[in-house]
């Protein structure tokens, strides 16, 4: 009974150790995701997709000041 007890011990120490990063694919995705357009409030990755978005789907409204040094 003693590995039993150990398993279990393990097992807890790895949740506790593990609870706060994102376990699935769709979460480790939506953690990656820091960016958020002003206009249609798209989720991006990094500053250069965004000015590419903003390019492309807004192209008749002024960059925004933190894409216009990227």
């Amino acid at each position: 009974m003693a590995r039993g007890h150990q398993k279990e011990l393990s097992r807890q120490r790895n949740d506790k150790n593990n609870s706060n990063k994102p376990t699935t694919q769709k979460g480790t995705a939506a953690a990656a995701l820091t960016i958020q357009c002003a206009v249609c409030k798209t989720q991006m990755g990094d500053p250069k997709t965004y000015k590419l978005h903003f390019e492309n789907k807004h192209p008749k409204n002024e960059l925004p000041a933190e894409l216009k040094d990227v």
